[in-house]
């Protein structure tokens, strides 16, 4: 299922995938994508795309909350750091 995700005044796509024991998650922006602890990183750095990862989360709300754990190079490289929320990374990435 995907739908349209305001946050702070822009624009996002919201993915949500269901599978049998769990549901990914990914919030895309048009540099960057900040999804749950379902993703691996190593095609974000492969490709250089901006992607940071949060774990424990329910839904598009938790992620916006919840801590970066993880980050592709290209995320850290425009300011994303490990430790601050989802919305403040998609924020960062977005520049």
């Amino acid at each position: 299922m995907t739908r349209e995700l305001e946050i702070d005044g822009r624009l996002y796509s919201g993915v949500e995938l269901h599978t049998r024991h769990a549901v990914m998650l990914l919030i895309q922006g048009e540099q960057g994508n900040l999804g749950c602890g379902y993703f691996s990183l190593a095609p974000a750095d492969k490709l250089g795309d901006r992607f940071a990862i949060v774990t424990g989360v329910k839904n598009f709300s938790d992620m916006l909350e919840a801590k970066v754990v993880a980050a592709s190079s290209a995320a850290l490289a425009c300011g994303v750091e490990i430790g601050m929320a989802g919305r403040t990374a998609l924020a960062c990435m977005e520049k």
